[in-house]
Order: C-alpha cells, then sequence, then structure tokens
C-alpha cells in the first residue's frame, strides 16, 4: 500500500502560481511513476502531469505545457506540481496518484484549487 497526501491547493486569481506537494508513505516511492490529475465539476479526470520513476521523464498534455511543472524527490518521497500562470479553467481538484506503465493504482484525497478571474 501506499499512502499520498495533497497539499497546497486554494484561491488564486488568474495569472497566480501554486505549487501542490504530495507527501507518500508505505512502499518504495522511487518505485512508482507519479502522476497529478484533475477533475473539474461535470467534466472527466484527465491527466495534467506525469514524471516516470528511473529517469525522470515527464509529460504534459498541451492544456498546461509551458505551465505546470512536475518533480520528484526521492529522498523525501514527495512530488510536487508547480503550476503558474494558472487560469480560471484550471479550477479543479486535483489528485496525484502513484502507478507504474500509466495504470495508477494508489490515489490521493485530493486538493481543491480555484483561480479566480
Amino acid at each position: 500500500q501506499v499512502q499520498l497526501v495533497e497539499s497546497g491547493g486554494g484561491l488564486v486569481q488568474a495569472g497566480d502560481s501554486l505549487r501542490l506537494s504530495c507527501a507518500t508513505s508505505g512502499r518504495t516511492f522511487s518505485n512508482y511513476d507519479m502522476g497529478w490529475f484533475r477533475q473539474a465539476p461535470g467534466k472527466e479526470r484527465e491527466l495534467v502531469a506525469r514524471i516516470r520513476k528511473w529517469n525522470g521523464v515527464t509529460y504534459y498534455p498541451d492544456s498546461v505545457k509551458g505551465r505546470f511543472t512536475i518533480s520528484r524527490d526521492n529522498a523525501k518521497n514527495t512530488v510536487y506540481l508547480q503550476m503558474n500562470s494558472l487560469k480560471p479553467e484550471d479550477t479543479a481538484v486535483y489528485y496525484c496518484a502513484a502507478g507504474n506503465l500509466d495504470t495508477y493504482s494508489y490515489w490521493g484525497q485530493g486538493t481543491q484549487v480555484t483561480v479566480s478571474s
């Protein structure tokens, strides 16, 4: 089992920045790919960032590319999501997840990000 706890969400204005953190415990953090997802009301959950366990290769969809940055600190068992130039359409509950080969088995409880215009 892996436990994940997100933090860092909040209410910000358009153009502001936020950094989300996801602290993990349980099994070896470095054994997992880590992802950040979001889900807005009435919309499907979407992947917004992923970082591979072996080489740290990252992926972002076009909607956040150039604005969001995922990073991991294996010594602290923590993954981060730096979000810059936030837009109202970034408003959602953000979740971190742990898994392998794009199958995520462990999820956090989520943290709310609200961006006002």
